[in-house]
């Protein structure tokens, strides 16, 4: 039986986990779920799961937490700081972290669980893109395992050759095809843009998700994250990953191989099936999805992205052909400006603007150290706000 803590155990990806947790107690035991501020469902969570130890943020909801789970006579410790979030990572009994804390929040405990040689099942792609090489140097160094859950790196690594690992170049493949859906503005005119309100941005045609990664899903700088995320999980540059919309969110991404073979993970946009996958790794067992019903689904459809349209797409291009802490400046102006933008901030349109302004603003350094890192993120938000201000 193995041992799994779940960081960010609330959100969308928390509760499906556990959900496909709850389905093999046979072979999973949850030793730690963390939260921000939901005590109300974390609660409800350690009620059935009884984990040895919960997280949260900040004490005062900890404190909250630790009340309600005493009076209903549940012995979990309840911790809290991003301390404790590094600290249950690490613990001897935990064989998997999930790691589904969403945005920069999500860098440390995630990194720490790398470190310490874990199986990290990685649905934060912040995580990753701002930390680059240095998350992928400490995952070889420590042996981890390294399995993402975005639906498309997983289906890329399921595309992958024969007992493939992340990091690991694969001569034999000549492209990657990463799919996306085109969020909920594909048809809509370019004029009609700048009026879009946060309900609208955050309404997917296809997946339910945060309210942040939906708007990600939205401009496209889900997909540029992605890009960047490809090219690190599998080490290739990114003339070798290639965009290509798919409204239909069925196939989940495509990998070409240089013999002409290109292979297709298919499944329903259902992120159960990529988190089964990883959590039955190298195995598979039923993640409570339903079957792909061809017959319904009768087409499948592919274009090419429109830059002009989605300019955060070609903003994660341009970071990632820079490289160093580009990508982490670039991770940190999207937080602050799509935080903004469903705040009331500034508008939909405004978005891919913070972040170029950012990206000629910000001095770019070598992503050689977690505190290089950090101080390029903070600094990268500092110049976000100022501007957003002015806006």
């Amino acid at each position: 039986m193995k041992g799994i803590c779940v960081l960010g155990s609330t959100g969308s990806i928390g509760v499906s986990t556990l959900d496909v947790a709850g389905r093999h107690p046979d072979r999973y035991r949850v030793v730690a779920l963390t939260a921000n501020h939901n005590i109300d469902r974390l609660f409800e969570q350690c009620q059935r799961f009884r984990p040895p130890y919960a997280v949260m943020i900040d004490e005062p909801p900890a404190a909250e937490l630790r009340r309600r789970l005493r009076d209903a006579g549940i012995e979990t410790e309840v911790l809290s700081g991003v301390r404790a979030l590094e600290a249950v990572c690490v613990l001897p009994e935990v064989d998997s972290v999930m790691a589904a804390i969403v945005g920069a929040a999500g860098l440390l405990p995630t990194l720490a669980a790398a470190r310490a040689g874990k199986t990290v099942l990685l649905a934060n792609k912040e995580a990753l893109v701002m930390s680059g090489p240095l998350f992928m140097s400490a995952v070889r160094e420590s042996g981890a395992d390294l399995l993402p859950i975005d639906s498309e790196h997983n289906a890329i690594f399921q595309c992958m050759p024969a007992n493939y690992h992340a990091g690991r170049t694969a001569p034999e493949v000549r492209r990657i095809l990463l799919t996306a859906s085109g969020g909920p503005f594909l048809r809509k005119g370019l004029g009609e843009l700048h009026d879009v309100t946060p309900a609208e941005a955050v309404a997917h045609p296809n997946w339910v998700m945060g309210r942040k990664i939906s708007v990600d899903s939205a401009t496209m700088m889900n997909k540029g994250l992605e890009l960047i995320e490809a090219c690190l999980l599998f080490n290739a540059p990114p003339e070798l990953v290639q965009v290509v919309i798919h409204p239909q969110s069925v196939i989940h991404s495509m990998v070409d191989y240089v013999d002409g073979t290109v292979l297709a993970q298919m499944g329903n946009p259902d992120m159960r099936i990529p988190i089964a996958h990883a959590m039955a790794w190298p195995e598979r067992f039923d993640s409570g999805a339903e079957p792909l019903d061809l017959f319904a689904v009768k087409r499948l459809d592919f274009e090419a992205p429109d830059f002009q349209r989605f300019p955060c797409l070609q903003r994660a291009y341009d970071a990632v052909r820079a490289g160093g802490t580009m990508p982490a400046i670039l991770n940190a102006a999207n937080e602050l400006a799509v935080a903004s933008f469903l705040d009331g901030g500034i508008r939909f349109t405004d978005i891919p603007d913070v972040i170029s302004h950012c990206m000629m603003s910000v001095p770019v350094g070598r992503a050689d150290s977690i505190e290089t890192v950090l101080e390029a993120d903070r600094s990268a938000r500092e110049t976000a706000g100022a501007y957003i201000r002015k806006l």
